[in-house]
């Protein structure tokens, strides 16, 4: 089958990008509300995209209304947000925060996770999470349905068992993230493999001379 995207409505542009491009790094996002709340919310259309700068990218669509989520009004608001990793063991408490609360509840709290004050920014994050970024925009891109939020990562705080003895890889033991497939469906990477690319000498033909 062939998708003409020029042509096709943004409903089947969503269904067919999400439900095949995947699995999609959940990123549990912190910011501050105006009346100096938590405000949480998890979002999977994100990636790391630069380690020089070290630069994440969300995309975050306004409501159905047009009307900003709280979240991007924070954001545009404070500049600064903080990224949690979502393991299984947060995994129900990810989906409460994604519940769609007033902007004066505090997600966080309603999720029974701890809230914990950034190093950086003016911001929590849980306490229970793996592995969090603290951000400042670098810039907002907005188009008519959807802003990309481009993040600074300034900090980092992971929990010293996700990582090896040296303190340089994560341990693939403990440090098992889940990620977004498409609808309600979802993946852990508790199933991990190697895969080693053979010698490009192998593919290459010698000159004869």
């Amino acid at each position: 089958m062939e998708f003409d995207f020029t042509q096709l409505e943004p409903e089947s542009r969503y269904r067919l990008l999400t439900n095949f491009i995947g699995p999609r790094p959940i990123a549990l996002v912190t910011t501050r509300s105006e009346a100096g709340h938590n405000n949480a919310a998890p979002m999977s259309f994100f990636n790391v995209f630069s380690h020089d700068p070290p630069i994440v990218v969300l995309g975050i669509q306004p409501r159905p209304s047009g009307e900003e989520k709280d979240t991007m009004a924070n954001i545009r608001r404070t500049q600064e947000f903080a990224i949690s990793m979502v393991d299984m063991a947060i995994s129900q408490h990810m989906l409460v925060c994604g519940l769609g609360f007033d902007n004066e509840i505090d997600e966080l709290s309603m999720a029974g996770l701890t809230a914990k004050t950034c190093s950086k920014i003016d911001a929590s994050y849980p306490a229970e999470a793996p592995c969090v970024f603290e951000c400042r925009v670098e810039r907002l891109i907005d188009y008519p349905r959807r802003t990309l939020v481009l993040g600074e990562v300034v900090q980092m705080h992971v929990r010293r068992e996700c990582l090896d003895e040296q303190g340089r890889y994560v341990d693939p033991e403990r440090y098992q993230p889940i990620a977004r497939l498409h609808a309600d469906n979802y993946i852990t990477s508790d199933r991990q493999f190697v895969l080693t690319a053979p010698p490009i000498a192998d593919f290459i033909k010698p000159q004869v001379k």
